[in-house]
C-alpha cells in the first residue's frame, strides 16, 4: 500500500488532499463530514480585513458618540485593542472546529495593508489553529500607484504578520507579478513558510437589463491547473519553503501532477461544491490505485519529478514551448482542416 503522507507548514498531514477556504467550513457538520472523508487538513473560510476594520470603527463610534457628556462611561468599556468585534464569533467557531476534528485546522486571513487588524491574527493563533494562512487579494485601480510600492507593502504585511504569531504562516498570492520568482523569494525572506499558488480573482459581470455590474463566481477546472503547476515547477529547488497548490484540483491525476511539480499539498474547494464532500474519498482511493500501479511507494517518491531541474527539457517551462505550442495548429491551418 503507497504511503500518501506529506508533510506542509512543519505539520504531518496523512495525505496532500486538503479543503482550501471556502463556505463549507463555516459549518461545523461539514468540517467533520470533510475529515470523514480524508481531508488532509481544513483551511478556514477568511476572515477579511474590511470586516474587521469597518466593524472596529462602528463599534468605536458607538461606545464613544455622546462621550464629553458622559465621560463616566468610557470605564465601564474595554479598551479597542482588546476588544475582540467581528472576529469573535469566527474565533468560537475555530475553537469548536480544532476541538471536534483531529486534522489539521488553519486558519485564514485576508487583507491587503498593515494595520492594527494584523493584531487578529494571533487571535486566531490563541484559538487553537495550527497555521495560518495570509490571503493577499487586492486588485490596484490608482494609476499612481507604482508595482514597487505595492509590492513593498505586501512585503511588509507578511513581515508584519509574521511578527505577531509563531504558528507557520502560509502566503496565498496572485500570479500577476512582474517578477514571480522574485516576490517568492521576498515573501519567504519575510516570514512566509508557504507558498499557496495561485489566487483567483473573480471577476464582475454586466446585468445588461438593469444596467448593473454583478458579482460572477465560477468554479474552476482543471485546465486552471496549469498556471500554478507550471510555477511550482520552476520554483521549486530554488525557493526554499513548502508549496500548496490550489485552482484546478479535481481529480487523482491532477494531485499527481501537483505532487510531481513540486507541491506539498493540493487544495481544493470547487469540486467538492460541485460534486459533494464524499469526493475527497474517491479521489484519494483513485490516487492511491495511481501510485500502486505505477509502482511508486509514497507520495515523497515523486514529489519534484517533474519540476524544472528534474526534466530532460527545462525550456519547456519557459518561452521556448511558445512557439511549439503554436505550431501544433500549423497543420490544421494549411490543410483546411478549420
Amino acid at each position: 500500500m503507497a504511503n500518501l503522507s506529506t508533510t506542509y507548514l512543519g505539520l504531518q498531514l496523512n495525505n496532500p488532499l486538503v479543503a482550501s477556504a471556502s463556505p463549507l467550513s463555516k459549518r461545523l457538520d461539514l468540517v467533520q463530514r470533510m475529515e470523514a472523508a480524508g481531508a488532509g487538513a481544513v483551511v478556514m473560510y477568511s476572515l477579511f480585513e474590511e470586516q474587521i476594520t469597518y466593524e472596529s470603527r462602528q463599534l468605536d463610534y458607538y461606545l464613544s458618540h455622546g462621550s464629553e457628556s458622559y465621560a463616566e462611561a468610557l470605564s465601564y468599556f474595554p479598551t479597542m485593542p482588546d476588544y475582540n468585534v467581528g472576529i469573535t464569533p469566527y474565533l468560537e467557531h475555530l475553537r469548536k472546529v480544532k476541538e471536534a476534528v483531529n486534522i489539521p485546522v488553519i486558519g485564514s486571513l485576508n487583507g491587503i495593508s498593515s494595520g492594527g487588524w494584523v493584531d487578529y491574527a494571533h487571535e486566531i493563533e490563541q484559538a487553537g489553529a495550527d497555521a495560518l494562512e495570509l490571503n493577499i487579494y487586492y486588485l490596484p485601480t490608482d494609476p499612481t500607484l507604482t508595482g514597487m510600492e505595492l509590492e513593498d507593502s505586501y512585503v511588509q504585511l507578511v513581515n508584519d504578520v509574521r511578527n505577531r504569531i509563531k504558528i507557520p504562516l502560509a502566503v496565498k498570492l496572485s500570479p500577476f507579478f512582474t517578477s514571480i520568482p522574485n516576490m517568492a523569494k521576498r515573501f519567504v525572506e519575510a516570514g512566509a513558510n508557504s507558498l499557496v499558488l495561485f489566487n483567483r480573482f473573480y471577476q464582475p459581470d454586466f446585468d445588461l437589463e438593469n444596467l448593473a455590474v454583478t458579482p460572477s463566481v465560477e468554479l474552476s477546472t482543471s485546465a486552471e491547473l496549469r498556471l500554478p503547476l507550471r510555477w511550482i515547477a520552476i520554483l521549486y529547488g530554488r525557493i526554499q519553503t513548502d508549496f500548496a497548490l490550489t485552482s484546478g484540483i479535481h481529480s487523482a491525476a491532477d494531485v499527481v501532477k501537483a505532487m510531481m511539480a513540486g507541491a506539498n499539498v493540493a487544495m481544493t474547494t470547487s469540486e467538492l461544491l460541485a460534486n459533494g464532500i464524499e469526493r475527497l474519498s474517491s479521489i484519494l482511493s483513485q490516487l492511491e490505485e495511481w501510485l500502486e500501479m505505477h509502482e511508486y511507494e509514497s507520495i515523497a517518491q515523486m514529489r519534484g519529478s517533474m519540476s524544472q531541474q528534474a526534466v530532460a527539457e527545462p525550456a519547456a517551462f519557459e518561452r521556448a514551448n511558445y512557439l511549439q505550442a503554436l505550431n501544433k495548429f500549423d497543420g490544421a491551418v494549411w490543410w483546411g482542416n478549420i
